[in-house]
């Protein structure tokens, strides 16, 4: 059982899009990442997924309606629904989702990461 300092952990990511893993409970996932620019449309057909913004603005785009996060907020994507992450500026997000969860849902390409790396 250990403290986890988000901004401590973000420190160690240098690399936009590539999600790193900072805790596990009962098969989900939290997961921490900073981003930029514009991900893939992309969908995960087996688990909602939780985007909260700890630093930064980022807009989901969803094919109904594009929804804009600030600091402190988060949306549920449900399961299913395609989506597409976009951010101006460098923003660090945290992620909740089932633990065999891909970064890239129902895409695989060069952003797919199998196993993300555990800080």
């Amino acid at each position: 059982m250990n403290v986890v300092n988000l901004m401590d952990r973000f420190d160690q990511i240098n690399q936009y899009w590539s999600p790193k893993i900072i805790g596990e409970l009962n098969g989900q996932t939290v997961k921490i990442a900073k981003i930029m620019g514009e991900f893939i449309w992309h969908h995960h057909d087996d688990g909602d997924e939780l985007f909260l913004v700890v630093k930064g603005r980022m807009t989901l785009k969803l094919p109904q309606q594009d929804v804009i996060l600030k600091e402190g907020e988060f949306f549920i994507v449900p399961r299913g629904v395609k989506h597409k992450p976009v951010s101006q500026e460098e923003t660090l997000i945290l992620m909740f989702e089932p633990h065999e969860t891909l970064n890239t849902g129902d895409v695989r390409n060069n952003l797919t990461i199998d196993l993300p790396e555990k800080l």
